[in-house]
């Protein structure tokens, strides 16, 4: 059975579960919200009609705001390539990097259908219920580096128990 979670964020609660067949990527993720790291990270990257980006701890600090996108823990997460990025589905961000290796992190939530983005990067989840605050997250306004002028915080992100 996929695993769940709550991703509470300062404009409304996105629900999502993640795939059994990207075991490396759930487990990371199952870790690091164990961990509480993404507790008061930003959205740092959002383009509408697109997707919405979150991940880097250095998105919680404005001082660091040119640095945002660039943070995350010293690891990548070996490619799992096997879903298709379409509106709705969670996948792992990642550097340019040959081995189409993961950020330890960071993560995006595509907005629309990005077919061209498949077999680039690992799609590891999917949206169950709150697509509009995507949608509304991905509608705010931003800066020349697609930042959000005013911060959308991901509050805390929590399991789904049955």
């Amino acid at each position: 059975m996929a695993e769940k979670f709550i991703i509470r964020t300062s404009m409304g609660d996105i629900t999502i579960s993640l795939y059994d067949d990207t075991p490396q990527h759930r487990d990371n993720f199952v870790k690091l919200v164990g961990e509480n790291y993404y507790d008061g990270i930003r959205f740092h990257r959002v383009i509408e009609g697109f997707m919405i980006q979150s991940g880097d701890p250095l998105s919680r600090f404005d001082d660091k705001r040119m640095m945002h996108g660039t943070g995350g823990p010293e690891y990548r997460v070996p490619a799992e390539i096997k879903h298709s990025n379409k509106k709705g589905t969670l996948a792992a961000a990642r550097d340019n990097n040959p081995q189409k290796a993961s950020s330890g992190s960071q993560f995006y939530i595509n907005q629309a259908d990005n077919n061209f983005l498949d077999g680039e990067y690992t799609v590891f989840g999917v949206v169950e219920s709150g697509i509009e605050v995507v949608d509304a997250i991905a509608a705010v306004d931003t800066d020349m580096r697609d930042n959000p002028l005013k911060p959308v915080t991901i509050e805390t992100i929590v399991p789904v128990t049955a």
